[in-house]
């Protein structure tokens, strides 16, 4: 029995000298201090923000310092959080983020281990991390078919495009410039001169240029100037797209394209006359809501709504109807459709700019009728050099 509360007091004594070695920090002083030693693109960091956000808040009604955070009170923060009514999914991610800050937190020594420890983030199925709502291939084929009819080569049409096409993040297309864009061999010389700038020889250059194939875009990764791609110089690469892609980018660009320059002398692809030039992700989220909207060219709404008094056809409001999607849905529905099409996850991890895994987990929605088709050809496998038996 002494021996039982020895162990008890043991245990109590280190806790406490473990609380006197912590130092008192103000939780948004640590959170800033992390935030500013993190590389990560602006939209990750942003969603850092949101994601801890309610923590802080919960930290300024209950504690002055995190030193003052107990276990006790982190279920506290937990119990909350799991009442609010939030999805496992979204839980997921804004623990698993608190967690991530809690560690810089005791590397700091702000807090102590067993504070760390006691944060429980839930472990997901793959039905948790997969959200079904991605824009399906039909309903995009028949988005980019009302386009080419009535908007051919507009802005919008190019960035729908792109977007389904490409499987590219929405921050990819943004950091697109006009140099960026290789559509016919009137742009071979240009990239010849941007090969023999980067350091290649002639005859370097003689073969790669022989090896191209046009049509292409080649997003660079540019955070000096303000557009840093997802996965930094990493998310550089050569994506190939069709002629007829081609085609209508070149209308655009010849046609309907606003000419205009940034303020770091840069003519980007997709531009607007107002703000810095270049249309803004903002902007071309709303323009993807607004053209997923089954109303947009006439249809009918599924939702038994208006469209002439429904808010989501108010300006800046395109997310609030039900059927509309998220550029990040498109990006799902596409990379699900390239894989329908038969394209090799090798492939398309390098195209997406995405690891295997997380295409396999997350993004590869299959439409399993048309995947069970593509296999059947797999079938004469089966029979081929038999013999007539199995």
């Amino acid at each position: 029995m002494s021996d039982d509360v020895d162990e008890i007091v043991d245990k109590l004594a280190d806790r406490l000298d473990e609380s006197a070695d912590l130092e008192p920090t103000d939780p948004q002083e640590a959170f800033d201090l992390w935030m500013q030693q993190l590389d990560r693109a602006e939209s990750t960091l942003q969603s850092y923000e949101y994601r801890i956000k309610p923590f802080l808040e919960f930290c300024d009604e209950n504690i002055t310092t995190l030193d003052q955070l107990t276990s006790r009170k982190i279920k506290e923060f937990e119990a909350e959080r799991r009442a609010s009514g939030l999805q496992r999914q979204t839980i997921n991610n804004q623990f698993g983020t608190l967690k991530q800050f809690l560690s810089y937190c005791e590397d700091i020594d702000a807090i102590s281990e067993e504070v760390l420890l006691s944060l429980d983030v839930p472990d997901l199925t793959k039905e948790d991390r997969v959200n079904t709502e991605k824009l399906v291939a039909e309903r995009s084929q028949t988005i980019i078919d009302q386009m080419e009819r009535f908007q051919y080569a507009s802005r919008e049409h190019v960035l729908f495009l792109l977007l389904w096409r490409t499987t590219a993040r929405i921050g990819t297309i943004y950091a697109l410039d006009l140099e960026d864009v290789y559509l016919d061999d009137g742009d071979r010389e240009r990239l010849r001169l941007y090969l023999r700038e980067s350091g290649y020889s002639a005859d370097v250059v003689d073969d790669i240029l022989e090896e191209a194939q046009l049509p292409f875009i080649f997003p660079r990764n540019r955070p000096e100037t303000g557009t840093r791609l997802k996965n930094g110089d990493l998310g550089e690469r050569v994506i190939n797209i069709a002629d007829w892609v081609a085609e209508t980018i070149r209308d655009y660009i010849d046609v309907n394209r606003a000419d205009q320059t940034d303020e770091h002398g840069r003519k980007p692809l997709l531009t607007t006359r107002k703000g810095n030039r270049r249309l803004a992700k903002s902007s071309m989220r709303n323009w993807i809501y607004v053209y997923t909207q089954p109303c947009e060219f006439g249809g009918d709404c599924p939702h038994d709504r208006d469209p002439e008094t429904c808010e989501a056809r108010e300006h800046g409001h395109g997310s609030k109807c039900p059927s509309s999607r998220s550029p990040h849905k498109l990006r799902t529905g596409s990379i699900t459709w390239h894989r329908d099409q038969g394209w090799p996850i090798s492939d398309l991890s390098d195209k997406a700019n995405a690891g295997e895994e997380l295409i396999k987990s997350v993004y590869d929605q299959p439409e399993k009728l048309v995947r069970g088709a593509g296999r059947r050809h797999h079938l004469d496998k089966l029979d081929d050099n038999s013999g007539g038996s199995e």
